[in-house]
């Protein structure tokens, strides 16, 4: 078994990456931290797969980190200095599981059923789009925890959901449902079930895998450029990658297949 408590399947360019551990309702332990970067290297460097799925098996998309791992979070006796110097190697390492899908060139959809809590909220924040089942709770529950939320949604909830709903998540701790989280922004869209809530995920995603993955990549990438910069650095942002990009062979293949009547046959070069 390459994973514990993951499990990939592709289909037709779309890559599902699942939270495989039910009984658990998704918790993610040790191995999970260490094996969804590990699993996103692979699938971005897969040619074959041009957008990924992330979903959750069982009753729960994720409830979080498991509280065992958290527990053994502490580190040994020794000097303040080395225990703060450890926790804050920790929490980078443990950042980079979240940022990991932000990161990759690939668009990433979070699928979203049941709870979604905590380091849930961290990894579907990290996704480009998310969609959600009518029975998802979301919560940055960390505040209940007795800690600060560090793993990545009080950076991304911001502008996915602006600063006051953001404050309101974080500083309550509460639980907010999906209704909730479709009005505020935080899911695109609600379905009646987690089936439902998949099978759109999937069906959005092999629409989208239907385009250039040199464009692709390019969207993901200019996108994530903008942040920070003001529309007219943003606009020459976007020059500069299309004089290096835009001569390409998915670009004579689009105009071919248009002017063919048929669906273009992208190969991302």
């Amino acid at each position: 078994m390459e994973y514990q408590h993951l499990e990939v399947t592709v289909d037709q360019g779309v890559a599902t990456l699942w939270l495989n551990r039910p009984e658990k309702r998704n918790a993610l332990s040790e191995d999970m931290w260490g094996d969804i970067p590990r699993a996103m290297s692979k699938l971005d460097n897969d040619d074959e797969v041009r957008v990924i799925v992330l979903a959750g098996r069982g009753p729960a998309f994720c409830v979080g980190i498991d509280i065992e791992m958290l527990a053994s979070l502490q580190p040994p006796s020794g000097s303040h200095a080395r225990r703060s110097r450890e926790i804050h190697e920790k929490i980078l390492t443990l950042q980079q599981t979240a940022s990991c899908l932000a990161d990759s060139p690939k668009p990433v959809i979070a699928a979203v059923h049941g709870y979604c809590l905590g380091a849930g909220v961290d990894l579907i924040t990290a996704c480009d789009i998310r969609l959600a089942s009518v029975d998802a709770v979301f919560s940055v529950r960390e505040t209940r925890m007795g800690l600060v939320a560090d793993v990545g949604s009080l950076q991304r909830l911001p502008a996915i959901v602006g600063p006051a709903t953001t404050a309101e998540m974080a500083f309550t701790g509460a639980d907010f449902d999906a209704r909730w989280a479709l009005e505020k922004g935080l899911v695109n869209s609600v379905h009646d079930d987690a089936a439902a809530t998949l099978a759109e995920a999937q069906r959005l995603a092999g629409e989208i895998a239907a385009n250039s993955p040199l464009v692709l990549r390019g969207i993901k990438h200019v996108l994530a450029a903008g942040e920070g910069r003001n529309v007219k650095e943003a606009l020459d942002y976007v020059a500069l990658w299309n004089s290096s990009f835009l001569l390409s062979n998915d670009l004579t293949e689009a105009i071919t297949a248009f002017l063919e009547k048929r669906a273009p046959r992208f190969d991302g070069t």
